[in-house]
């Protein structure tokens, strides 16, 4: 029973959080990583007879764990965000440049 409640409150906390800005993947993965390390710390604290305490550490460690591979995904999805702006710059660069070549194509043609 103590695991279902301390599931509810996380679950509960991560849904009001949710609702107020976007998530982050840094905090996506943290949330992630806390309901799946508490639920793993529940299940272990109670082969020993201490589920609640289990299911604290565990979120606890889950959330750390969580929000640091939530940081890694965050920062690729920046890098990958940066590329892309790269890669739009290019293209636009070379379409003025296609169209300067036309226009002095047609200059030219033109005496």
């Amino acid at each position: 029973m103590k695991i279902l409640a301390a599931t509810m409150a996380v679950m509960l906390a991560i849904v009001l959080a949710g609702c107020s800005t976007p998530l982050t993947t840094r905090e996506k993965g943290a949330g992630i990583g806390a309901l799946g390390g508490a639920a793993v710390g529940g299940i272990i604290g109670s082969a020993v007879g201490r589920p609640g305490v289990g299911a604290a550490i565990g979120g606890a460690l889950g959330l750390g764990t969580g929000a640091l591979i939530g940081d890694q995904f965050q920062g690729q999805e920046q890098r990958q965000q940066e590329q892309q702006r790269q890669v739009d710059q290019n293209q636009a660069e070379l379409e003025r440049q296609r169209k300067e070549l036309e226009r002095l194509k047609k200059q030219q043609g033109e005496y």
